[in-house]
């Protein structure tokens, strides 16, 4: 029976609450974002708080994949800040409890998650798409709301524009209209005039009720061109009416459109429609393929068909024609300018309709394929998209987590940040990858795992770290190397202690001091000046005793430090902090060190920065000799 351990039900506590918070605030966040972009279809409409409803409801279905990855590491971060920040995860590493062992129920429950993420992209999430696309299409073809505004024309009635110069709101009562009637197209246009109207809908919305009064009809009555003579006296029609109605089709309706259609797209297939998809089209992309193929080798050379039909016994067989043998080139310019002009014109002119037809019909079939192509890539992409929300989901976690736990500040300041940092990388690798694998450019499988592939060792790199308790942002860490790679030597500190407990006897300093004055004379008799181009790919300085004379170093400031003398104490402080870097020594031995010399573009940077260290560390260890026989100046002159 498996039994959960008290931490296990802990971490669960504080991550559950944080992770569904995330989830929903993102959820909204793109909402909103989705009800920005589809504002203008919407506005103006007449749509009913069901219909609104339906489309918010499955677009939210369709934005979980966007705003589960983020979700997940928002409150990682959180979670694990928060634990850091309070120093209950300092307390629990105290305790011998590791952070893999604190991540435990997190990873099972991520894993699950991303299990359930998959389902969800291949079952729910197309249905999903479905009604939502099929809402979106439907509102967009549906008709606005009947707002007829003063002093301006309206367009909104098909084949009618409708202008009213003022408007009784309460009673409903429009004044002045002037009514353009063009749904027989623009050269029959019927004009109405009227003091005033009101407009209303029949009763199953489908037709606009114009209640007219004190007016007149303009109406053209010709059924031609109007140029016949015949017409003449007969082409208007003008009509006087003090009371009149004008039935006119507007659909105010919401109809939805037939779902069929977006359900045959990519967005609306499980894995095994889309396969089945891909296989189908693949098939006949095959097709298409051999047949243009095979067009190409029986098309007829110089007149030579590829194919000849005999009959054997009654039955009609294919054979393959051998083309005749050719001893001698024929020349093709002599035969055309044996033919008669006429004959020419007729030969260039069959040449030129043949070379025609063939190309529109490769135009027309590779236009074919090109399609054929673009299916089968869109499929494939829908495919794997199912797994990468999945993947997307436990990288974030491992980003999120030991980001958390290294970082150690919990709320919704710093986490936030870094959330929406990492989210918009994510998110511009992603779009890069998706475009680039629709577009043909990379493969379709590396172009939607691009933005894993490039957090994936993100999420590793920081898990090391946090089990390792490295400050990755440690900024004094950063500022070190900063002085390191710009040549900036770090000053010493030392302050006079109150309470000595050893106290610096001056036989033994003098002593410790005349040795370390010997290494470094020894140091720069071995090195005198920095090294030439070969020598330093092959030897290098002698890092061991480079370290033996740093470590010399620091254990005379150390013993320094307990002196009464202030005076001794600030000149200490004047020993310089050598670094034993790599750069100093490459030291490659002679076979590798030549090899790499031979490297110009990448030996001849590397040597500078190198020869341009050991002048630095050069004038370090001359700096250990000045300051040590200063300091035993002033040691024996405090003794006289």
């Amino acid at each position: 029976m498996l039994k959960i351990k008290r931490l296990h039900t802990f971490i669960l506590q504080t991550y559950l609450p944080m992770f569904f918070m995330t989830f929903f605030i993102c959820l909204f966040i793109l909402l909103m974002h989705f009800l920005w972009r589809r504002l203008d279809d919407l506005v103006g409409k007449g749509l009913g708080v069901d219909v609104i409803g339906e489309m918010f409801f499955y677009a939210a279905i369709t934005m979980v994949p966007m705003a589960l990855p983020l979700a997940i590491l928002l409150a990682s971060l959180m979670t694990f800040g928060n634990l850091g920040e309070h120093s209950e995860l300092t307390a629990m590493k105290a305790s011998g409890v590791s952070l893999l062992n604190v991540m435990k129920p997190l990873i099972a429950f991520i894993a699950v998650v991303s299990v359930g993420a998959f389902f969800f992209q291949n079952e729910v999430l197309p249905r999903a798409q479905v009604k939502m696309w099929t809402l979106v299409f439907s509102v967009r073809q549906k008709s606005p709301d009947l707002d007829i505004p003063e002093g301006a024309f309206y367009d909104q009635i098909s084949g009618y524009n409708v202008f009213v110069r003022n408007k009784d709101k309460e009673r409903g009562t429009l004044y002045d209209m002037m009514i353009y009637d063009v749904s027989k197209g623009n050269g029959y246009a019927s004009i109405i005039l009227a003091d005033s109207g009101k407009l209303s809908f029949n009763e199953s919305k489908t037709h606009l009720k114009l209640h007219l009064f004190q007016g007149e009809t303009f109406e053209d009555m010709r059924s031609g061109s109007g140029n016949s003579l015949s017409d003449e006296g007969k082409l208007y029609r003008r009509e006087s009416f003090a009371d009149k109605q004008v039935l006119i089709p507007f659909d105010a309706n919401f109809n939805k459109l037939d779902e069929q259609t977006m359900r045959s797209q990519y967005i609306g297939k499980n894995i095994a429609e889309l396969q089945h998809t891909i296989d189908s089209v693949s098939l006949r992309l095959d097709s298409i393929s051999s047949g243009m193929m095979s067009t190409f080798r029986t098309e007829p050379v110089v007149g030579v068909p590829y194919m000849k039909y005999e009959m054997r016994d009654t039955a009609r067989v294919a054979k393959v024609v051998e083309l005749p043998e050719v001893r001698r080139p024929l020349n093709f310019d002599s035969l055309y300018r044996a033919l008669k002009p006429d004959d020419r014109v007729a030969l260039l002119n069959r040449a030129l309709n043949r070379a025609s037809q063939a190309q529109h019909e490769f135009l027309f079939r590779g236009a074919e394929v090109s399609d054929d192509v673009m299916v089968i890539r869109r499929h494939e992409i829908e495919m794997i998209k199912k797994y990468t929300l999945s993947l997307a989901c436990l990288i974030f976690f491992f980003i999120g987590a030991p980001l958390g736990a290294i970082i150690r500040k919990g709320g919704l300041g710093m986490p936030i940040v870094i959330s929406v940092i990492l989210f918009i990388i994510y998110y511009m690798i992603d779009s890069f990858g998706y475009k680039q694998a629709r577009d043909g450019r990379f493969d379709v499988l590396f172009g939607i795992c691009l933005s894993s592939l490039m957090l994936f060792p993100l999420g590793v790199f920081l898990t090391y770290k946090a089990m390792n308790d490295s400050a990755v942002f440690n900024p004094d860490a950063y500022r070190k190397l900063l002085r390191r790679l710009v040549g900036v030597q770090e000053a010493r500190k030392l302050e006079k202690k109150e309470v000595i407990i050893d106290e610096v006897d001056t036989s033994d300093a003098l002593a410790m001091l005349r040795n370390l004055i010997a290494e470094a004379e020894a140091l720069l008799a071995r090195y005198p000046h920095r090294q030439l181009f070969l020598t330093y790919f092959i030897k290098g300085f002698d890092r061991a005793q480079l370290g033996q004379l740093i470590a010399h170093v620091e254990e005379v400031v150390d013993y320094l430090g307990n002196s009464r003398s202030q005076l001794v104490l600030n000149k200490a402080m004047d020993y310089p902090i050598i670094n034993n870097s790599r750069i100093y020594s490459p030291n490659l031995g002679k076979r590798y060190g030549t090899i790499a010399a031979a490297i110009i573009p990448i030996s001849l940077p590397v040597y500078f920065i190198g020869a341009s260290s050991q002048k630095t560390l050069l004038n370090d260890v001359k700096n250990v000799k000045v300051v040590s026989e200063k300091i035993i100046e002033i040691l024996t002159d405090s003794n006289e």
